[in-house]
């Protein structure tokens, strides 16, 4: 965003912060003239009017063409190849992730299936961290060995162990951080460094790309792409959805990739609901700051609350001094205006004699949290307005055999909890009564 006019007057919006932009977006599009409403209406119709037929034939010559027709006024259709909604939403979210473009999906899942989509073709390969989402590791290891691409997950805490996994058919680095549930981080510029020259031996068609999911941090506190990526992703059902009502995805990357993710959408059909698209645009990016401010802060307080109980082997938050991957998240971790911002995850693990004892107490206390907890509700995902618990081993990664918890970084006895925003001292007085139960 440069310099925009509003109401005949230039206003140089690199003056204002980045939580203002995400109030105002832009004061208009090259894509919509909605110039006299205040907020963006909501664009309902699944199908546009055509003037001609020689206009609809522009619109489909025009449709995930840029390199020839480029940017400027789209020739709107049909929802699954574009509207305005989702339009908006996505020239936003490049910008606050500082990309060139970004596609929307219709879950955090059909992004991820479309980068990798796009990235990855028979006989590639992907290396990604030891430890991600339920569903991505399902997506790779029960889905991508179908299409002959192989992946090999390694521990990303130390980047060098990429070398011991990386083939002539490497094609992408896949990771997140914090990573879910056990919030480890990894080093971004190292990965960087690595990759850059891996790549200066290598042709662009084997060129490797790095993606990473930034969900668990959402752009309030990391950008990937400053640090080095070449793309994020992001579940925008969560932390920038904010309310728990509406699903989305979305790819932020390089310009040269917008065609293909653009093609990859309309035929795989993961669409963004003009609707969800809306009200992410109207009520979660202005929100985001505000509430990621408020979720730090209390996540901060009960991370120390946890960090110190006895019945607590122990806690990974980032803003903890005595978390191992304090310093580099202290690095990475960064809000707006350059201030430490450690998220709103925190993930600990409930002493026991033994792995089982330790997964059977972690369920008493939930069970117990979801009977007796106000403040606390057992349920997956995150970024909500309510603090959500849960149990990684039993949910959102039963995908993970038992025996292989261990190698995914998943302790039986782990849990996850999503902060909300309550108050700080009323979820402290729900897990203290949760922890009596052990």
């Amino acid at each position: 965003m440069s310099k925009e006019k509003k109401n005949n007057q230039i206003i140089d919006e690199s003056k204002y912060s980045m939580g203002t932009h995400l109030i105002y977006g832009k004061y208009k599009t090259d894509k919509w003239d909605y110039a006299h409403h205040v907020t963006a209406p909501i664009s309902s119709s699944t199908t546009f009017r055509l003037d001609s037929v020689e206009r609809g034939a522009q619109g489909f010559s025009q449709f995930a063409n840029t390199k020839i027709f480029g940017e400027g006024q789209p020739i709107f259709i049909y929802d699954r190849l574009g509207e305005p909604n989702k339009d908006m939403l996505e020239e936003n979210i490049a910008y606050v992730e500082k990309g060139e473009m970004a596609v929307s999906f219709a879950s955090g899942m059909g992004a991820i299936s479309a980068v990798l989509g796009i990235l990855t073709k028979s006989g590639d390969e992907i290396i990604t961290h030891n430890t991600l989402y339920g569903c991505t590791l399902s997506l790779l290891s029960n889905w991508y060995p179908r299409y002959n691409i192989k992946w090999n997950p390694v521990d990303l805490n130390n980047p060098d162990n990429i070398y011991s996994k990386l083939t002539e058919n490497t094609k992408v680095i896949y990771f997140e951080t914090p990573a879910n549930p056990n919030l480890e981080i990894i080093d971004i510029a190292k990965v960087r460094e690595i990759v850059d020259k891996i790549n200066s031996q290598r042709n662009t068609e084997r060129r490797i790309n790095i993606v990473i999911d930034n969900t668990f941090a959402t752009p309030y506190c990391q950008r990937p792409i400053e640090l080095g990526a070449d793309f994020v992703v992001h579940s925008l059902t969560k932390g920038i959805g904010g309310f728990g009502t509406d699903m989305g995805g979305i790819v932020i990357g390089r310009k040269e990739y917008q065609d293909m993710l653009q093609l990859y959408r309309k035929d795989f059909g993961a669409v963004l609901n003009p609707k969800s698209a809306w009200s992410i645009l109207t009520y979660g990016l202005p929100t985001l700051p505000i509430r990621m401010k408020k979720q730090i802060e209390t996540a901060t307080k009960i991370a120390e609350f946890l960090n110190t109980h006895p019945k607590v082997e122990f806690v990974n938050y980032p803003g903890l001094k005595n978390y191992k991957h304090y310093e580099l998240a202290k690095k990475q971790m960064v809000d707006f205006e350059g201030n430490f911002a450690p998220g709103s995850l925190i993930y600990f693990v409930v002493k026991g004699d033994s792995p089982l004892e330790s997964k059977n107490n972690g369920i008493k206390l939930m069970d117990y949290a979801a009977e007796h907890a106000y403040t606390m509700t057992l349920a997956v995902s995150l970024g909500h307005t309510r603090t959500l618990i849960e149990h990684p081993a039993s949910m959102t990664h039963s995908v993970v055999p038992p025996e292989q918890l261990a190698d995914r970084g998943i302790d039986a006895g782990g849990i996850r909890i999503a902060v909300g925003l309550e108050n700080a001292d009323d979820i402290i007085q729900d897990l203290e009564n949760s922890l009596k139960v052990i």
